[in-house]
């Protein structure tokens, strides 16, 4: 369950316009959503507040097995529409799998003129967040420097290693770090560089998504039946046999001054259309349950190599029903001859939907003639989303098995799972939790 920071964080991006889902960084998020989930580890809760659209606080506490917690604020500088825990969509709060849109060129903020001159500002985030009784802070700032460039810096800081640095100067790695991290995205090409304070380190990442978005224009005798609709590559004649789809190359290199290394990695993915997952697909749905019908499952196949440590990791997800999703990921590497093979499952639970079949009617005695027209009622507060909540489920070769429920019991979010080992006899269990989350608005 994302937590309360994570899904402010994600509906700013939404508001300005940011999309981050083409970087290299995400890469195989697709598949990390099923395989690599995190499952609670002893009993946690979670409190948060939006007492107005730009300011939001968030509490928590951890009782088991260790008593701890902390205190967060956020501030933004446009206004976000948060939702309560009783409201919110479900899928909204979790990683799951998903086929991300089509990547397109960010927009920029529309332009506030005042006596001729300019006085809209740029848009930015500002969130921290402390621990007890550790002391421990974390802070973030984040803003739109363009219509195609943002920045972020995020910062830890630990007062506790204060009191070891001798422990720092005979090589123990300090908890204190500032990251910067700017990035660049134009739609086709979405790079990234990152400057980390601590080891010294810097990165740079780059992502080219292949494929034309072919809009309406392009096509002879479609502009004068609508100019106002854009064709997309997924409406075209299927194409016999095989997928149907898109692909992204990326790579990234970076460079330690303080420890004097570097790295590279590079990765290839691939992507079926259309874009499967309301609301990134723009097609008109036309089922009971408001999700498009599509000609091919979705499906996502990444591939990503690090020549350095000699690591292969390929993953296959796809969502072969509609509510269920399957993903298998097989990791290897050259030089010690290891491997892992890892199996998991994303199953989506719904209520019983309590519409009724016939709407009440009341007659329109606005006209004496007859017969009266009889008027239809629409019940209030209809669901119009059924989706209770998430199994997930994964095993691997290392014998580590997980199983996860998220969703939602009345007005709270709710995560419970378990972490076994089926190849330790003494201690089968390696951890339970449950996590309790909710946030209210207005």
């Amino acid at each position: 369950m994302h937590p309360f920071a994570t899904y402010v964080i994600q509906r700013y991006f939404q508001a300005i316009g940011w999309e981050d889902d083409n970087f290299y960084t995400n890469i195989t998020r697709s598949s990390n959503a099923i395989l690599d989930f995190d499952v609670p580890t002893g009993l946690k809760f979670a409190i948060a507040k939006s007492p107005n659209s730009l300011f939001k606080t968030s509490y928590s506490m951890t009782a088991l097995p260790y008593l701890n917690g902390s205190v967060g604020y956020i501030f933004t500088s446009c206004g976000l529409d948060i939702k309560s825990s009783g409201d919110v969509p479900v899928k909204d709060m979790i990683d799951r799998f998903k086929v991300y849109d089509q990547p397109r060129r960010p927009e920029g903020k529309e332009q506030e003129w005042l006596g001729g001159e300019r006085v809209d500002s740029r848009d930015y985030l500002l969130y921290g967040r402390i621990y007890v009784p550790t002391g421990r802070l974390e802070a973030l700032y984040s803003t739109r420097l363009s219509s195609t460039w943002q920045t972020s810096i995020a910062a830890i800081s630990d007062p506790r290693y204060s009191l070891h640095s001798l422990q720092k100067a005979r090589g123990g790695s300090s908890p204190s770090n500032m990251l910067f991290r700017l990035q660049h995205s134009t739609g086709k090409w979405c790079s990234e560089y990152t400057w980390s304070a601590e080891d010294q380190m810097w990165g740079v990442q780059c992502m080219h998504n292949f494929g034309k978005f072919v809009t309406s224009y392009d096509i002879p005798g479609e502009a004068t039946k609508d100019r106002s609709r854009t064709k997309r590559v997924d409406e075209e004649d299927a194409m016999e046999g095989g997928l149907k789809g898109r692909f992204s190359a990326g790579a990234e290199f970076y460079f330690s001054a303080k420890e004097k290394s570097a790295g590279v990695s590079g990765g290839l993915r691939f992507t079926t259309l259309p874009d499967a997952t309301p609301p990134s697909a723009q097609v008109p749905s036309s089922t009971k349950d408001d999700l498009p019908t599509f000609t091919q499952p979705p499906t996502t196949i990444t591939a990503v190599f690090n020549p350095i440590v000699g690591h292969i990791s390929s993953a296959y997800a796809a969502r072969v029903s509609r509510d269920l999703s399957l993903c298998s990921r097989f990791d290897f590497n050259v030089y010690s001859y290891e491997s892992e093979w890892s199996l998991g499952a994303e199953l989506w639970t719904r209520r019983r939907q309590t519409r009724s079949s016939i709407a009440p009617v009341v007659p329109d005695l606005s006209t004496p003639s007859l017969p009266l027209v009889v008027t239809p009622i629409e019940p209030p507060g209809l669901l119009t989303d059924g989706v209770q909540g998430v199994v997930k489920a994964r095993v691997s070769t290392t014998a580590d098995v997980s199983v996860m429920w998220e969703g939602r019991i009345r007005n709270m979010l709710v995560s419970l799972g378990i972490t076994s080992n089926l190849s330790s006899r003494a201690k089968p269990i390696k951890a339970v939790g449950l996590e309790l989350s909710y946030f209210s608005s207005g």
